[in-house]
Protein backbone atom coordinates (compact mmCIF):
# COMPACT_ATOMS: atom_id res chain seq x y z
CA UNK A 1 0.00 0.00 0.00
CA UNK A 2 1.54 3.56 -0.58
CA UNK A 3 0.77 5.45 2.65
CA UNK A 4 -0.14 8.96 2.33
CA UNK A 5 -1.30 9.83 5.46
CA UNK A 6 0.85 7.56 7.54
CA UNK A 7 4.78 6.48 7.44
CA UNK A 8 5.74 3.17 8.34
CA UNK A 9 9.24 1.98 9.11
CA UNK A 10 10.07 -1.76 9.89
CA UNK A 11 13.89 -1.92 11.48
CA UNK A 12 15.31 -4.32 13.80
CA UNK A 13 11.71 -6.35 14.46
CA UNK A 14 10.26 -2.60 15.55
CA UNK A 15 7.36 -1.18 13.64
CA UNK A 16 7.26 2.28 14.16
CA UNK A 17 3.66 3.66 12.48
CA UNK A 18 3.93 7.49 12.26
CA UNK A 19 0.21 9.88 11.88
CA UNK A 20 1.83 11.88 9.52
CA UNK A 21 -0.34 15.11 8.30
CA UNK A 22 1.44 17.71 10.96
CA UNK A 23 -0.03 20.47 8.96
CA UNK A 24 -3.31 19.61 10.24
CA UNK A 25 -2.09 18.15 13.93
CA UNK A 26 -1.98 14.72 12.42
CA UNK A 27 -6.27 14.65 12.97
CA UNK A 28 -7.38 11.22 11.37
CA UNK A 29 -9.80 11.22 8.54
CA UNK A 30 -10.90 8.45 6.59
CA UNK A 31 -7.92 7.57 4.56
CA UNK A 32 -5.68 7.95 7.53
CA UNK A 33 -7.56 5.56 9.40
CA UNK A 34 -7.78 2.93 6.55
CA UNK A 35 -3.72 3.18 6.59
CA UNK A 36 -3.71 2.95 10.26
CA UNK A 37 -5.54 -0.27 9.95
CA UNK A 38 -3.67 -1.49 6.96
CA UNK A 39 -0.28 -0.76 8.50
CA UNK A 40 -1.25 -2.50 11.98
CA UNK A 41 -1.83 -5.66 9.95
CA UNK A 42 1.80 -4.95 7.92
CA UNK A 43 3.51 -4.51 11.11
CA UNK A 44 2.32 -7.65 13.15
CA UNK A 45 3.31 -9.84 10.47
CA UNK A 46 6.58 -8.57 10.06
CA UNK A 47 7.93 -7.08 13.55
CA UNK A 48 7.83 -8.13 17.09
CA UNK A 49 6.82 -4.92 18.67
CA UNK A 50 4.68 -1.57 17.04
CA UNK A 51 5.06 1.86 18.14
CA UNK A 52 2.66 4.31 16.96
CA UNK A 53 3.26 8.02 17.41
CA UNK A 54 2.80 11.64 15.60
CA UNK A 55 4.61 13.77 13.27
CA UNK A 56 5.54 17.53 14.32
CA UNK A 57 3.92 18.64 17.01
CA UNK A 58 1.38 16.49 17.60
CA UNK A 59 0.64 12.82 18.45
CA UNK A 60 -3.08 13.50 17.07
CA UNK A 61 -5.92 16.08 17.29
CA UNK A 62 -8.99 13.51 16.95
CA UNK A 63 -11.39 13.79 13.82
CA UNK A 64 -10.66 15.87 11.05
CA UNK A 65 -13.61 18.12 10.85
CA UNK A 66 -13.14 19.52 7.66
CA UNK A 67 -12.88 15.88 5.90
CA UNK A 68 -16.21 16.29 4.78
CA UNK A 69 -16.39 19.98 4.01
CA UNK A 70 -19.24 20.52 6.23
CA UNK A 71 -19.18 19.04 9.70
CA UNK A 72 -22.70 19.05 9.96
CA UNK A 73 -22.76 16.37 7.07
CA UNK A 74 -20.69 14.05 8.68
CA UNK A 75 -22.66 10.83 9.38
CA UNK A 76 -20.72 9.76 13.03
CA UNK A 77 -22.37 6.54 13.25
CA UNK A 78 -21.39 5.03 10.12
CA UNK A 79 -17.39 6.50 10.35
CA UNK A 80 -17.52 5.05 13.64
CA UNK A 81 -18.86 1.59 12.73
CA UNK A 82 -17.21 1.25 9.30
CA UNK A 83 -13.55 3.20 9.89
CA UNK A 84 -13.06 3.64 13.83
CA UNK A 85 -14.08 0.60 14.73
CA UNK A 86 -12.55 -1.84 12.45
CA UNK A 87 -9.08 0.24 13.04
CA UNK A 88 -9.42 0.43 16.69
CA UNK A 89 -9.92 -3.43 16.82
CA UNK A 90 -7.20 -3.99 14.62
CA UNK A 91 -5.00 -2.48 17.11
CA UNK A 92 -6.68 -3.73 20.24
CA UNK A 93 -6.47 -7.22 18.94
CA UNK A 94 -2.92 -7.05 17.54
CA UNK A 95 -0.63 -9.94 18.49
CA UNK A 96 2.55 -7.80 18.99
CA UNK A 97 2.97 -5.40 22.00
CA UNK A 98 2.34 -2.05 20.89
CA UNK A 99 3.39 1.38 22.56
CA UNK A 100 1.76 4.59 21.96
CA UNK A 101 4.75 7.10 21.91
CA UNK A 102 2.15 10.40 22.39
CA UNK A 103 4.66 13.23 21.38
CA UNK A 104 2.17 15.71 21.92
CA UNK A 105 -1.44 16.46 22.45
CA UNK A 106 -3.88 14.28 22.00
CA UNK A 107 -7.31 14.76 21.86
CA UNK A 108 -10.53 13.39 21.21
CA UNK A 109 -10.31 10.48 18.94
CA UNK A 110 -6.63 10.75 19.25
CA UNK A 111 -6.52 10.73 22.94
CA UNK A 112 -8.61 6.95 22.70
CA UNK A 113 -6.26 5.95 19.82
CA UNK A 114 -3.26 6.44 22.03
CA UNK A 115 -5.08 4.55 25.11
CA UNK A 116 -6.05 1.69 22.69
CA UNK A 117 -2.47 0.48 22.71
CA UNK A 118 -0.78 -1.77 25.20
CA UNK A 119 1.98 0.84 26.42
CA UNK A 120 1.38 4.76 26.73
CA UNK A 121 4.67 6.68 27.11
CA UNK A 122 4.31 10.31 26.51
CA UNK A 123 6.92 13.17 26.58
CA UNK A 124 6.10 15.20 29.40
CA UNK A 125 4.48 18.22 27.53
CA UNK A 126 1.78 15.61 26.10
CA UNK A 127 -1.56 16.33 27.22
CA UNK A 128 -4.51 14.23 26.66
CA UNK A 129 -8.17 15.39 26.32
CA UNK A 130 -11.70 13.77 25.85
CA UNK A 131 -12.85 17.31 24.20
CA UNK A 132 -15.90 16.17 22.72
CA UNK A 133 -18.49 18.02 24.76
CA UNK A 134 -16.81 21.32 23.73
CA UNK A 135 -18.65 20.33 20.31
CA UNK A 136 -21.76 18.71 21.78
CA UNK A 137 -20.56 15.15 21.51
CA UNK A 138 -19.67 11.82 24.19
CA UNK A 139 -16.36 9.95 24.02
CA UNK A 140 -16.13 7.83 21.26
CA UNK A 141 -13.01 5.74 19.99
CA UNK A 142 -13.45 3.50 22.90
CA UNK A 143 -13.17 6.62 25.37
CA UNK A 144 -16.28 5.04 27.34
CA UNK A 145 -14.41 2.08 27.46
CA UNK A 146 -10.99 2.25 27.99
CA UNK A 147 -11.55 5.46 30.86
CA UNK A 148 -13.53 3.84 33.13
CA UNK A 149 -10.99 0.70 33.55
CA UNK A 150 -7.89 3.07 33.65
CA UNK A 151 -8.57 5.93 36.07
CA UNK A 152 -12.06 4.97 37.39
CA UNK A 153 -15.58 6.09 37.30
CA UNK A 154 -15.47 9.47 39.06
CA UNK A 155 -12.69 10.33 37.02
CA UNK A 156 -13.62 9.63 33.73
CA UNK A 157 -16.96 10.92 34.44
CA UNK A 158 -15.46 14.15 35.25
CA UNK A 159 -12.67 14.41 31.91
CA UNK A 160 -15.64 13.43 29.84
CA UNK A 161 -17.75 16.66 31.30
CA UNK A 162 -15.38 19.00 31.95
CA UNK A 163 -13.32 18.42 28.55
CA UNK A 164 -10.02 19.61 30.39
CA UNK A 165 -6.19 18.83 29.12
CA UNK A 166 -4.85 16.30 31.35
CA UNK A 167 -1.33 16.45 31.40
CA UNK A 168 1.10 13.57 30.93
CA UNK A 169 2.53 14.00 34.55
CA UNK A 170 -1.70 13.75 35.96
CA UNK A 171 -2.11 11.06 33.40
CA UNK A 172 0.57 8.51 34.80
CA UNK A 173 -0.24 9.75 39.01
CA UNK A 174 -4.35 8.89 37.66
CA UNK A 175 -3.44 5.64 35.80
CA UNK A 176 -4.03 6.24 32.73
CA UNK A 177 -0.67 6.19 31.20
CA UNK A 178 2.59 3.92 31.68
CA UNK A 179 5.00 7.07 31.77
CA UNK A 180 5.87 10.15 30.92
CA UNK A 181 9.30 11.05 30.41
CA UNK A 182 11.49 14.82 29.86
CA UNK A 183 11.01 15.91 26.69
CA UNK A 184 14.68 15.91 25.39
CA UNK A 185 14.73 12.50 26.44
CA UNK A 186 11.26 10.89 25.07
CA UNK A 187 12.49 9.64 21.54
CA UNK A 188 15.74 7.69 22.80
CA UNK A 189 13.18 6.31 25.44
CA UNK A 190 10.22 5.07 23.73
CA UNK A 191 13.17 3.83 21.75
CA UNK A 192 14.87 1.77 24.23
CA UNK A 193 11.73 0.91 25.29
CA UNK A 194 10.21 -1.00 22.09
CA UNK A 195 13.78 -2.65 21.67
CA UNK A 196 13.45 -3.89 24.40
CA UNK A 197 9.87 -5.79 23.68
CA UNK A 198 11.44 -6.46 20.26
CA UNK A 199 13.77 -8.70 22.19
CA UNK A 200 11.32 -9.99 24.38
CA UNK A 201 9.92 -13.44 24.72
CA UNK A 202 6.84 -12.54 22.13
CA UNK A 203 4.59 -15.46 22.37
CA UNK A 204 4.45 -14.71 26.21
CA UNK A 205 3.54 -11.13 26.05
CA UNK A 206 0.48 -12.41 23.78
CA UNK A 207 -0.43 -14.34 26.98
CA UNK A 208 -0.53 -11.23 28.84
CA UNK A 209 -2.50 -9.19 27.18
CA UNK A 210 -5.06 -12.00 26.35
CA UNK A 211 -5.28 -12.42 30.35
CA UNK A 212 -5.10 -9.11 31.44
CA UNK A 213 -7.94 -8.44 29.43
CA UNK A 214 -9.72 -11.45 30.47
CA UNK A 215 -9.21 -10.54 33.98
CA UNK A 216 -12.34 -7.82 33.42
CA UNK A 217 -15.26 -10.29 32.67
CA UNK A 218 -13.99 -13.80 34.35
CA UNK A 219 -14.28 -14.48 37.69
CA UNK A 220 -11.60 -16.74 40.07
CA UNK A 221 -12.46 -20.12 38.55
CA UNK A 222 -12.53 -18.69 35.08
CA UNK A 223 -9.26 -16.92 35.29
CA UNK A 224 -7.28 -19.28 37.16
CA UNK A 225 -8.63 -21.92 34.12
CA UNK A 226 -6.88 -19.40 31.54
CA UNK A 227 -3.61 -18.91 32.82
CA UNK A 228 -3.20 -22.45 33.47
CA UNK A 229 -4.08 -22.83 29.66
CA UNK A 230 -1.75 -20.08 28.58
CA UNK A 231 0.91 -20.84 30.91
CA UNK A 232 0.90 -24.54 29.11
CA UNK A 233 1.25 -23.03 25.69
CA UNK A 234 4.06 -20.53 27.03
CA UNK A 235 5.90 -23.90 28.77
CA UNK A 236 6.11 -25.35 25.20
CA UNK A 237 7.51 -22.58 23.46
CA UNK A 238 11.68 -22.15 22.73
CA UNK A 239 11.94 -18.74 24.76
CA UNK A 240 10.74 -20.85 27.86
CA UNK A 241 13.61 -23.23 27.04
CA UNK A 242 15.99 -20.60 26.29
CA UNK A 243 15.39 -18.43 29.40
CA UNK A 244 15.46 -21.32 31.56
CA UNK A 245 18.84 -22.49 30.40
CA UNK A 246 20.26 -18.55 30.57
CA UNK A 247 18.91 -18.59 33.95
CA UNK A 248 20.70 -21.28 35.05
CA UNK A 249 24.01 -20.11 33.17
CA UNK A 250 23.65 -16.82 34.55
CA UNK A 251 23.37 -15.00 31.36
CA UNK A 252 20.75 -13.09 29.16
CA UNK A 253 18.25 -14.39 27.75
CA UNK A 254 18.83 -14.43 24.05
CA UNK A 255 14.75 -14.87 23.37
CA UNK A 256 13.71 -15.51 19.52
CA UNK A 257 9.82 -14.66 19.58
CA UNK A 258 8.87 -18.36 19.40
Amino acid sequence: MNYQAILLDIEDDVAVLTLNRPAVMNALNTQMRAEIDHAVRVGQENARVLVLTGAGRAFCAGQDLGDAGNAAQLDLERTLREEYEPMLRRLFDCPIPTIAAVNGPAAGAGANLALAADVVIAAESASFQQAFTRIGLIPDAGGTYWLPRQIGFARAMGAALFAEPVMARQAVDWGMIWEAVPDDAFAAHWQARAASLASGPTQAYAGVKQALRASFGNGLDEQLALEARLQGACGETRDFKEGVLAFLEKRPARFEGR
